[in-house]
């Protein structure tokens, strides 16, 4: 069972600030902004939304086809992913740039501040759905080159292939025109609960309005959760309980993984929110986004101590 995954892949460098980044922001000074934060821990990840997502589909035994652009410092990444294994058939090298590479501050709040560098995610408009070979029925269109995501969302709907719809941080990036494209043809969008009522805002739509443009949107709530609607229905999905919160980074993209990974096997959304709410724990328990480690078995075993029902894997 195979899935194209579009997006970020790089590297992410992620710093620690042991305060509250509230607490250095000025109200009456936000339109002159200047922060500047210490940071006390500083770690060098493997990263990408498209990077991310697939780490944990692999792992919840949905094969990722991964189609990006990456730079010149790959190297290691790719020694990585292929010890998951996870294919790199997809991916293609810019010898001339560095890969996309994320800043991030996070602090004692799990609140973050954080800036991409596009670096070689630029190319990714002269990558095609039609030049993958290996069979597959849905793709994941997430946070990209904005040139590119809108290029892609045209090709699904050329091909008729389904997709999720992630524009996330890009948002803001694309035309009214490009956005409700996107959302309209998508068979599920997803976001938090910032960037939906962002989207919203682009689109001058209502959340009403919203839930008949898509057949399914997603919203995570961090701590509170996730809400799955339809036009029908609300889901609100409860959160799993974390072991321990170390790093919320990347929680977001193993959401979006574990939901993905019911979602392929026929599983109902309720169900998929679930597992997604998992796949989301697993990241917060360890520091980095391609840092936590479990088997199927374990995973299952966790989804049934927390909801109590079994799932295959």
């Amino acid at each position: 069972m195979a899935i194209v995954v579009t997006g970020s892949l790089g590297y992410d460098f992620i710093m620690g600030f042991p305060g509250k980044i509230a607490d250095r922001i000025m109200p009456d000074k936000i339109h002159t902004i200047s922060l500047s934060l210490l940071a006390d821990k500083l770690h060098k990840q493997f990263g990408g939304t498209a990077g991310n997502m697939a780490y944990s589909l692999n792992l919840l035994g949905i094969e990722p086809l991964v189609q990006s652009y990456v730079g010149n410092d790959f190297g290691e990444y790719q020694v990585f992913w292929k010890k998951q294994p996870i294919s790199t058939a997809y991916i293609r090298i810019d010898p001339k740039n560095v890969s996309g590479t994320y800043f991030v501050v996070t602090d004692q709040a799990d609140n973050q501040i954080g800036a991409y560098y596009k670096g070689a995610l630029v190319r990714n408009t002269t990558l095609h759905l039609a030049t993958i070979h290996d069979p597959f029925n849905f793709v994941v269109i997430s946070a990209n080159e904005p040139k590119a995501m809108v290029q892609y969302v045209a090709e699904c709907i050329k091909r008729q292939i389904p997709y999720m719809y992630d524009p996330s941080f890009q948002i803001g990036n694309f035309s009214k025109a490009e956005l409700l494209q996107g959302v309209s043809h998508a068979a599920m969008c997803i976001g938090n609960d910032y960037e939906i009522s962002l989207m919203e805002k682009r689109l001058e739509l209502s959340h009403k309005a919203l839930l008949a443009c898509c057949p399914i949107v997603i919203t995570t709530r961090g701590g509170k959760g996730s809400l799955i609607e339809t036009k029908e229905t609300v889901i609100a999905i409860q959160p799993a309980k974390a072991k321990g919160i170390v790093d919320p980074t990347g929680a977001g993209d193993a959401y979006r993984a574990g939901f993905l990974a019911g979602f392929l096997r026929g599983y109902d959304l309720k169900t998929c929110g679930q597992m997604g709410s998992i796949a989301a724990v697993y990241t917060v328990e360890t520091y980095g986004t391609q840092t936590h480690v479990y088997t199927q078995k374990d995973f299952c075993l966790r989804y049934k101590k927390k909801y109590k029902k079994s799932i295959v894997l």
